[in-house]
């Protein structure tokens, strides 16, 4: 016992254990590992207009569907357009794995299947329209005003962290 005690007072042995706990704290904030067991639905019901003409019911500008990239991700993305003009971006049943700073992004970047597909989504034009709200579930995150959609092609589950899309799709339109 003495031995390890003598040990583990010596400068260099106690450097090298400063140096490890840094380390892992570290790489524990950056990596963010316990997100890997932690799901977060959300339940968001598709908007409406209150007060628009008609039921308020929304119309479909473009979908597609998500296909995996660095994660395994399934869902439909639709855009949406309000009978008041405003645009939403809605991601239903959607299934990917949580991770660190998870956002929307719309981008010009063509869909590529597999590995080529997963950084391209910031390298040309993109908008982030937020934080992702849950890695499962229904979920509306709105488009600005000043954003025209005919430039984007494409929606991304992106980690910026890791400059890395979880997943993707093409928008099609009707």
């Amino acid at each position: 016992m003495g031995r390890v005690r003598r040990l583990l007072t010596r400068p260099i042995v106690m450097g090298i254990v400063g140096v490890l706990v840094v380390a892992v704290g570290l790489g524990i904030y950056w990596f963010q590992p316990w997100k890997l067991w932690v799901d977060e639905t959300v339940k968001e019901s598709v908007p409406v207009a209150p007060g628009a003409p008609g039921d308020g019911a929304a119309r479909t500008l473009a979908s597609g569907e998500l296909i995996s990239h660095e994660h395994t991700t399934h869902g439909t993305v639709r855009v949406l357009q309000l009978p008041d003009g405003t645009r939403t971006v809605r991601l239903e049943n959607l299934d990917t794995s949580n991770g660190p700073e998870l956002k929307v992004l719309l981008s010009d970047a063509p869909v590529k299947e597999g590995r080529a597909g997963w950084y391209v989504f910031d390298d040309g034009a993109h908008v982030s329209l937020g934080a992702l709200k849950g890695n499962k579930g229904d979920q509306n995150y709105a488009v600005p005003a000043d954003v025209d959609l005919g430039r984007y092609r494409s929606v991304s589950i992106w980690c910026d962290r890791f400059d890395v899309s979880f997943g993707a799709a093409a928008l099609s339109r009707p």
